[in-house]
């Protein structure tokens, strides 16, 4: 790579947010976050919410158990589907 595109990459990738994500059980009311240095001197958002225990309990293949369930009545058996190429660019019919 070139000079020039390493700056162009560089510049680019600062146009992306990057999020950090940290799930912690409180044991107190005082938090600390380690950030990286280089979001120092830069204005940051910081949120903090409540997270329903039930849903956070779910383990990974519970998870995909889910998913595979709503995405299931969706699926379309096209085992036995020909493509008649003819029958698709037949606009006289």
């Amino acid at each position: 790579m070139t000079q020039n595109t390493n700056f162009a990459i560089k510049d680019l990738l600062s146009n992306f947010n990057i999020m950090i994500r940290e799930i912690i059980d409180q044991a107190d009311s005082i938090v600390t976050l380690l950030l990286p240095t280089d979001t120092v001197g830069k204005r940051v958002e910081v949120i903090a919410f409540e997270i329903d225990g039930e849903k956070n309990a779910l383990t990974k293949a519970q998870m995909l158990a889910q998913i595979q369930d709503l995405t299931v009545r969706s699926l379309t058996d096209l085992s036995g589907f020909k493509f008649n190429r003819d029958e698709a660019n037949n606009y006289d019919e």
